[in-house]
């Protein structure tokens, strides 16, 4: 039987539980567990509520659960929001100073008081109780505290031998004897995968939930050789990130669905200037500022047609840290192979949740070369070619004169509004790349199949759903079908993937069905929707619950 293990901290803003939450999943990490951690906080820098939960799982890609382990509380709001989700033998750990619950209470005020501890060192003071009552060995839990809290080390350390001492051991944690994996955020290992591909300037104006791919790379200047810049606005951001393309800088740009909405226009000049142009979108619950610090899935069908005019482009939707890793990198590498508009899709659950992540999968992605150009004759900046792409000179490139605006030009780059010969001649040269991109997206992991190969119901999710409905269908015998690069669509091996499926269902968390949407424009009819917008993830149980009731 599969070991697993849910768990819960929660407390106020400014009380420290996200950190709290991670210093728990790695003890669990160390034990040899595979991490998932769903973050769930309002847009308050002091008060309300604030958890963590954290699923901690022998086997690989664990999905959020409705029921808990283990619940720790920093405040009475916790206990009374959660308590009612612990398993009959789950165990509730509490500030015993602060709070009167049946369960196991640690002192903390009262070590914080005698250690001369900060307020928020209550944190170490409960996390190091649990420790203890899990059965988890000094030593595992000293060097964790040690790697994760640099600053107070010492009087951390002091604060947790006092509580750890002080608990009495309830349950013992096994290791489960597999290796010890990185933990890695989905935004993290999406700057990690553009710095592979040659990233070279990333744009950002911060938005939640993008925010956190500016600050990463930002604290990592120096160590890669990247410039973070934050510019005044979201158009500086995309109209600055076209200008570095067109030095020859390896660009991406990242913001929400309000931030890309302003990043349009730029867009479509990156496609009518084949400049490369990769936007980040990190989808929040809208429309409008919506509900900021939550998730959904309901800018697809936005970052498939914004922009005007005939155009496509490559847009890719990983479900965890280490797609995002791949295809943020894919994509840049796409991005300047074609000088094409790339778009990731991903969302708060993806880009704010952690992940176990396997080390092999760095090698998976290096820079690939663009198409330059060989300095022989006169540079043609949109010469027309058999694939639709022109080699690429950069500015201070000897006998090259690049011309690249937003107007239709001919192959020099100069403006033609008369002769419609020319005009026609460009249109057609942009849809033979195009042609070329349809073929690439066919050689591509484009999507992947879990679950009974036979079935001939067919569960179709993607993004952030995706890992909740692995586990749903497992136990259903249902056959699930993950799209991950969405545009240009993989229709041969969708055709392949739904050979002998007689029905489809579509689990989105969106309130219309987007994906159902794309499907059905392709061909694919889908028998039902499973649609779910309260700002919140599927949890297995209860998508499970609504598969059963459809088959």
């Amino acid at each position: 039987m599969n070991k697993e293990y849910s768990i819960i901290i929660g407390g106020a803003a400014g009380q420290g539980s996200r950190k709290a939450g991670l210093l728990i999943a790695k003890i669990f990490s160390q034990l040899g567990y595979y991490i998932y951690i769903y973050e769930d906080y309002q847009s308050l820098i002091k008060g309300g509520h604030n958890f963590s939960q954290i699923i901690a799982s022998e086997k690989k890609n664990p999905a959020l659960k409705s029921e808990l382990n283990f619940l720790l509380a920093l405040d009475q709001n916790t206990i009374d929001r959660h308590q009612k989700k612990l398993k009959k033998d789950g165990l509730l750990f509490f500030n015993s100073n602060k709070i009167s619950a049946e369960g196991i209470g640690i002192p903390a005020d009262e070590i914080l008081k005698e250690c001369d501890g900060l307020p928020i060192m209550a944190n170490t003071a409960l996390i190091a109780g649990m420790a203890k009552g899990l059965g988890i060995d000094w030593e595992l839990l000293r060097r964790v505290l040690e790697q994760e809290l640099p600053k107070e080390k010492d009087k951390n350390l002091i604060i947790a031998e006092r509580a750890y001492n002080q608990a009495k051991q309830i349950f013992v944690v096994e290791k489960t004897g597999s290796s010890i994996c990185d933990l890695m955020t989905g935004n993290e290992a999406i700057a990690q995968g553009l710095v592979k591909a040659g990233l070279e300037i990333y744009f950002a104006y911060p938005m939640t939930p993008a925010s956190s791919i500016l600050h990463y790379l930002a604290s990592h200047q120096k160590d890669w050789g990247v410039l973070a810049v934050q510019p005044e606005s979201e158009i500086a951001v995309a109209s600055e990130a076209l200008g570095a393309a067109y030095a020859g800088k390896r660009t991406a740009v990242g913001t929400s669905g309000g931030g890309f909405s302003l990043m349009v226009e730029s867009l479509s000049m990156a496609a009518q200037a084949e400049l490369p142009f990769l936007a980040i979108d990190s989808q929040r619950m809208g429309p409008a500022t919506g509900v900021p610090t939550y998730g959904a899935q309901s800018d697809l069908l936005f970052t498939l047609y914004a922009g005007h005019g005939d155009f496509k482009r490559f847009v890719a939707a990983p479900s965890n840290a280490e797609e995002s890793f791949y295809w943020a990198g894919t994509l840049l590498n796409l991005a300047w192979k074609y000088q094409t508009p790339a778009i990731l899709l991903t969302d708060k659950d993806v880009s704010e949740g952690t992940f176990s992540i396997e080390s092999e999968l760095f090698k998976q992605i290096k820079k690939q070369e663009a198409l330059l150009w060989n300095q022989k004759g006169e540079y043609q900046r949109y010469k027309i070619t058999n694939k639709g792409i022109s080699p690429l000179a950069f500015p201070g490139q000897a006998n090259a004169i690049i011309k690249s605006n937003s107007y239709e030009h001919n192959e020099f780059g100069i403006t033609e509004e008369v002769d419609k010969d020319i005009i026609e001649a460009m249109q057609n040269k942009r849809l033979v790349k195009y042609k070329a991109m349809e073929e690439e997206a066919e050689k591509l992991p484009a999507l992947k199949i879990f679950g009974n190969q036979n079935s001939k119901i067919a569960v179709v999710a993607w993004g952030s759903t995706v890992l909740t409905a692995c586990e749903a269908v497992e136990n259903l015998e249902l056959k699930l079908i993950q799209p991950i690069l969405i545009s240009p669509f993989p229709k041969k091996q969708m055709q392949a993937a739904l050979r002998g499926v007689e029905k489809i269902i579509c689990v989105e968390a969106n309130a219309l069905g987007q994906m159902a949407m794309l499907l059905e424009e392709q061909g694919f009819p889908v028998f039902q929707k499973i649609l779910k917008y309260k700002a919140e993830l599927f949890s297995v149980e209860e998508l499970k619950e609504e598969l059963q009731k459809i088959i």
